[in-house]
């Protein structure tokens, strides 16, 4: 904590920067540096000091970024928040695009051990699914995974269990609309996904997400892999219950015992994500996990972010760094067709930031989403997919998904992430199954306050121990510890069955 007290009390990010951000709570009074720059009020932790005086229609600048303009004048040492800063849209087009040189991958003979399918993918996970294509064969999906879990046959057979996949659609849907599709791709990506050894598909028999329809129109096929079945041809719940565990059971037998074997890193796809976002999220664990997730891309792995309403402002940063004007355009497409989407459903992007944002520091979408782009790295941006779309080309990737935690993670891992990498300043809980998800906390006094949740402390780079760099390092070992079967916290502590969510989007009938 000495270093925290040594470090200064506020803190400017860019040379370019108007605003600084305390680096603790700043009392009334407290100099804050420069002449005559003393804090007007008391100011959190995370939250932002003009540095500068600010006229109103100034615009407000942090990362060497525009974040807003100012509401109203703000005098030097004046905290900077909700109160007095604006959004400010930005106009962004491809006119004078330039392609970005892809991001070569090196030599390495850097491995995690993982678990081979037939299909050429690995695993970090050795899991088995029982699917529900509709909310009505939830409950006998959760009941045979449970059965089969406290038997502990699945276990002694060497995996690390069954786990039940269920939500709460399937039927009463437009099968020509985006939301039927998207729940046709997000049940397609776990069934074929590296994780699951085997899976068993259930539907009930009436729906409209119809179970012989998914498997067929998602080319998968029914095997020593993966079995499916209706409930009403099965004769109820009880004989449904007792064939969901009979077929898991025959699979399971029937299939030579899995062991971990070393995989080259171009096997392993990260999904990048945040959430209880604050202050330091853009100065701490984002920017170190963006450095985590380069060297996964050098290596040849993939890396995905996702959550476009919190790229939204940032989203020339991305642009950037497009490989070719066509990825660029698919970008812009997302965008463009979330502002469609909210404006219709009565809303606005800058509706993003939630109160606990707020709280923590965060004012505009425009500020969330420039510290929210730092988990991408600076890698090239090699692909834009839909959500859930399966990944094709190795990289750094951009997935459209609702800033919504859990329906984003569900797309990504439909995608093929095969861990999580979960950046909080708040205070998330959650898991991901099949994935293992590692949470990055972003300052030191909310990693010391739910330490039994967090995996690491990225708020030792604002206490001044470790570099953004250097913490990136560890945050890469870390990845491939887990990927190689090192238990996450939230792992430990059972999250990651109630955590799939598909994005629900369209009207029910």
């Amino acid at each position: 904590m000495q270093l925290i007290n040594t470090t200064p009390p506020v803190i400017r990010l860019n040379a370019a920067d108007n605003v600084g951000v305390a680096t603790r709570a700043v009392p009334e009074g407290l100099p804050l540096g420069g002449d005559e720059c003393v804090a007007r009020h008391n100011i959190d932790a995370g939250h932002k000091v003009a540095l500068t005086a600010l006229a109103e229609g100034d615009k407000v600048i942090k990362y060497g970024q525009v974040i807003g303009r100012a509401s109203r004048a703000i005098a030097v040492g004046e905290h900077v928040h909700t109160h007095n800063l604006a959004m400010l849209e930005r106009d962004t087009s491809l006119e004078g695009f330039e392609p970005f040189p892809r991001t070569p991958v090196s030599d390495s003979e850097r491995t995690f051990m993982g678990y081979y399918r037939a299909n050429g993918q690995v695993g970090t996970r050795n899991y088995i699914g029982i699917l529900s294509t509709v909310n009505c064969s939830a409950t006998v999906a959760k009941v045979a995974a449970e059965r089969l879990n406290a038997e502990g046959d699945i276990s002694a057979l060497g995996f690390d269990g069954v786990v039940p996949i269920t939500h709460g659609s399937g039927c009463a849907m437009n099968t020509e609309s985006e939301g039927f599709a998207f729940l046709e791709r997000v049940i397609a990506g776990y069934a074929r996904h590296p994780n699951f050894a085997h899976v068993v598909l259930i539907g009930l028999g009436c729906e409209t997400n119809q179970v012989k329809q998914l498997v067929e129109k998602s080319g998968l096929e029914e095997g020593a892999r993966l079995a499916y079945f209706n409930i009403q041809q099965v004769g109820g719940t009880r004989a449904s219950i007792q064939m969901a565990c009979d077929k898991v059971l025959e699979m399971a037998r029937g299939h030579e015992r899995d062991v971990r074997r070393p995989a080259p890193l171009k096997h392993l796809s990260v999904a990048l994500q945040c959430g209880g976002s604050d202050g330091y999220s853009g100065i701490t664990a984002n920017p170190a996990l963006g450095h985590a997730a380069d060297l996964i891309v050098r290596h040849g792995g993939s890396a995905i972010l996702s959550e476009t309403p919190e790229i939204y402002g940032a989203e020339h940063l991305l642009l950037d760094r497009a490989v070719d004007v066509d990825v660029a355009r698919k970008l812009l497409d997302r965008i463009a067709w979330w502002k469609h989407y909210t404006e219709i459903n009565g809303a606005e992007l800058n509706n993003n930031p939630s109160p606990g944002n707020k709280a923590g520091g965060l004012s505009t979408i425009l500020e969330k989403s420039l510290g929210a782009v730092a988990k991408g790295g600076a890698s090239s941006l090699n692909d834009v997919l839909e959500y859930a779309e399966p990944l094709k080309v190795p990289g750094f990737n951009f997935m459209d998904s609702p800033g919504y935690d859990p329906a984003s993670v569900t797309g990504q891992i439909a995608s093929g992430a095969t861990v999580v990498c979960f950046t909080t300043g708040r205070g998330s809980v959650s898991g991901f199954k099949p994935a293992p998800c590692l949470k990055l906390a972003t300052n030191t006094h909310m990693y010391e306050t739910m330490e039994e949740d967090m995996d690491l402390n990225c708020g030792a780079i604002i206490d001044g121990e470790v570099s953004v760099e250097e913490m990136g390092e560890v945050i890469f070992e870390r990845i491939i510890a887990v990927a190689s079967g090192d238990a996450s916290a939230s792992e430990s502590l059972g999250y990651g069955s109630n955590e799939f969510v598909p994005w629900m989007v369209g009207a029910i009938t």
